[in-house]
C-alpha cells in the first residue's frame, strides 16, 4: 500500500512538472565535473586564492536567504557546507530571466542537488563563499527533509535527534546530522589500523563460508535457512573461527577476516543479530603472546585515531596504554562475591548462584552457571581495559588445557567499559581431546541447551591432520567502534541496525523489515 503524500510532497511534484515543462531535466545523466570540495576551500583558501577563480561544486541546498535578484545560498557536499552568492544576473544573461525567477525561485527545494560554478571570493562579512557564474539543478528531492516540527497541541517533535527515524531513515539522518559521518568514518580507520598491524606482521587476509552447514565457532542459536538445490540445511555462520584454523592446518603462519556473523538471539544496546568481528589466527603462538598482541593493537587504534591513548567514553576515561590488568575468571569472582569458587561441583555452583538470586536451571551445566555468576557480577566492574584470564574447560570447548591448572582453559576476555570486546584462546589442537569436548557440548544441547555446539565432523578430520600450536583472538568491531566514538548504542555505529517493521497508515508494517524487536 502506497504511504499517503504530505502537502509538502504534493507542492514539490507539482514543482517537478513545472520543471518539466520548462525542458529542464530534473534528473540528467550528463556529468558534471567537480574541481573542488567545501573543506578545501575553507582550509586552503586564505593561503592560495589565484587556484579558486574557477570552481566547480555539487552538493545539496541546505538553506535559501532570499534577497529579491539575488539570495544567499547553504550548499551541502560531503565534506561541509559551503556558502553561495547566487545573483539573477550572473545565472541568466542576457533577457531571459526564466532559470532564475521560474526555476531557481520558484521550483528549487531544500534538498535538492544542484551544480554550480564560479569564483571564490569573501562577503563583507567576513564568511569565505562562492560566487555563482552557472547553476544547474541535478536532483529534485520530492521528500522534504526532516526539521523540528510542532504539533497542534504545541509540542515539538525533532526528528533530527529521534532515534526512532535516525536508524530507521539513515539516509536522511546523514544529511541532516552531518556530524555521524564521522563515527563511520572512524569506524573505517579503526579496520584499517587493524589491517595495517597485520599486514605489518605479514598475516593474510581471506574470506570464508557465510552459509555453512554447520554453525560451529560458538556457543550461539544460529539463523537457519534451506538450499533448495542441494536439499539440505545452511545456516548463517555464528563464527569463523573453524574455517580460519583449517587454513592453519594448510599451512598459513597467520590469517584474519574481518566477517559478519549472525545470532538469533536478544537484542539490546550493545547486541544486534548482524554484527562484525575481526579473527585472527597465528600459527606457534599461546594466549599470552596474544594477550601481548592485543594491547599492541588496540593501543595503536586509539593513538591512530587519536593521538592519545586515552579515550573519553560517557564520563569515563579510559586509557589503553599498555600494559592492561590481567586476573583470573576466579579471582576476579572472589573479588568481587568473596566467594572462592575453585574447587566447586555443578551442584555446589547450583546453590551458590541461588544464594545470589541469580538463575540455576536444571539445563545448565558448570559451565553456563560460572558464566552467570560472572557475568551478573563482575563484568560490569571492569571498566579499564582488563584480562579476564584462565577459564573453566566447560566454557571454552575449542581451548587447550591450562598447562599448570587442572580443570581450566588458557582463554582470556579483554572487558573494557564493562563489556567483553576481545576473546582468545590458546587453540585446541588435538583431535582426540576435541572430538571429547564436542560430546560433551552433544550431551548439554540434549539437557536444554540451545546454544551448545555442534559436533563438526569436517573440523576434527582436519586437526586430525595436524595443526601446530595457535593463538587465536576475535574482537567487536561494532563494540571497539562505540568505545573508541563514545557511542551509547551499537544502532550508532551500524549504517543500518535491525528494526522491527515500521507502521504504516492503517497499522500495515513494511515488507522490507523483519519482525525482530529492537530495545
Amino acid at each position: 500500500m502506497e504511504e499517503e503524500l504530505s502537502e509538502q510532497e504534493v507542492l514539490r511534484r507539482k514543482k517537478l512538472e513545472e520543471i518539466v515543462k520548462l525542458g529542464i531535466n530534473a534528473y540528467p545523466a550528463d556529468l558534471f565535473e567537480v574541481n573542488v570540495s567545501a573543506k578545501d576551500i575553507h582550509e586552503n583558501y586564505e593561503r592560495d586564492k589565484t587556484n579558486y577563480k574557477n570552481v566547480s561544486i555539487a552538493g545539496r541546498i541546505m538553506s535559501v536567504r532570499d534577497m529579491g535578484k539575488a539570495c544567499f545560498v547553504v550548499l551541502q557536499d560531503s565534506t561541509g557546507r559551503i556558502q553561495l552568492y547566487v545573483r539573477r544576473d550572473d545565472i541568466c544573461p542576457g533577457d531571459d530571466k526564466t532559470v532564475y525567477d521560474t526555476l531557481f525561485k520558484k521550483c528549487i527545494d531544500l534538498g535538492d542537488f544542484v551544480g554550480v560554478t564560479g569564483f571564490v571570493f569573501t562577503t563583507k562579512t567576513g564568511e569565505i563563499s562562492i560566487h555563482a557564474g552557472s547553476l544547474k539543478l541535478l536532483s529534485k528531492a520530492l521528500k522534504p527533509l526532516p526539521v523540528v516540527k510542532t504539533d497542534k497541541a504545541g509540542e515539538s517533535h525533532d526528528m533530527v535527534t529521534d532515534p526512532e527515524f535516525r536508524y530507521r531513515q539513515r539516509y536522511a539522518d546523514l544529511v541532516v546530522n552531518p556530524q555521524v559521518k564521522e563515527v563511520f568514518i572512524k569506524r573505517s580507520q579503526i579496520m584499517n589500523s587493524l589491517r595495517t598491524t597485520f599486514h605489518s606482521k605479514g598475516y593474510l587476509e581471506v574470506e570464508t563460508p557465510v552459509l555453512q552447514p554447520i554453525p560451529g565457532g560458538a556457543a550461539a542459536r544460529p539463523f537457519v535457512t534451506h538450499h533448495y538445490t542441494l536439499d539440505m540445511p545452511l545456516y548463517l555462520r555464528v563464527a569463523n573461527e573453524l574455517y580460519l584454523k583449517r587454513l592453519i592446518v594448510g599451512g598459513f603462519d597467520g590469517v584474519y577476516e574481518f566477517s559478519k556473523d549472525f545470532r538469533n538471539e536478544g537484542m539490546d544496546r550493545t547486541h544486534n543479530p548482524e554484527f562484525t568481528v575481526m579473527e585472527i589466527y597465528v600459527a606457534y603462538k599461546d594466549y599470552n603472546w596474544m594477550m601481548d598482541f592485543t594491547e599492541e593493537m588496540i593501543e595503536k587504534v586509539a593513538l591512530d585515531l587519536y593521538g592519545d591513548t586515552k579515550v573519553t567514553l560517557a564520563e569515563q576515561v579510559i586509557d589503553f596504554q599498555r600494559p592492561f590488568r590481567r586476573i583470573s575468571m576466579y579471582d576476579a569472582i572472589q573479588e568481587h562475591t568473596g566467594i572462592d569458587i575453585s574447587t566447586m561441583d555443578e551442584e555446589a555452583l547450583r546453590k551458590t548462584c541461588r544464594d545470589l538470586g541469580l538463575p540455576a536451571e536444571p539445563g545448565m551445566g558448570k559451565g553456563k552457571l560460572i558464566d552467570t555468576i560472572f557475568g551478573e557480577k563482575c563484568e560490569a566492574k571492569y571498566i579499564q581495559p582488563t584480562f579476564i584470564t584462565d577459564y573453566p574447560i566447560e566454557m571454552s570447548p575449542l581451548c587447550k588445557k591450562h598447562r599448570t591448572k587442572a580443570g581450566l582453559v588458557e582463554r582470556f576476555e579483554l572487558m573494557v567499559n564493562g563489556k567483553e570486546l576481545a576473546n582468545a584462546y590458546s587453540e585446541l589442537n588435538d583431535p582426540l581431546d576435541q572430538r571429547e569436548r564436542f560430546e560433551h557440548q552433544l550431551q548439554l544441547s540434549q539437557k536444554g541447551d540451545d546454544e551448545a555446539m555442534f559436533i563438526d565432523q569436517d573440523f576434527l578430520r582436519a586437526l586430525e591432520y595436524g595443526m601446530p600450536p595457535t593463538a587465536g583472538l576475535g574482537i567487536g568491531i561494532d563494540r571497539l567502534t562505540m568505545i573508541m566514538t563514545n557511542s551509547h548504542s551499537i544502532q550508532d555505529v551500524l549504517f543500518f541496525p535491525q528494526m522491527r517493521p515500521e507502521a504504516r497508515a492503517g497499522g500495515e508494517a513494511t515488507e522490507s523489515t523483519n519482525t525482530t524487536k529492537t530495545n
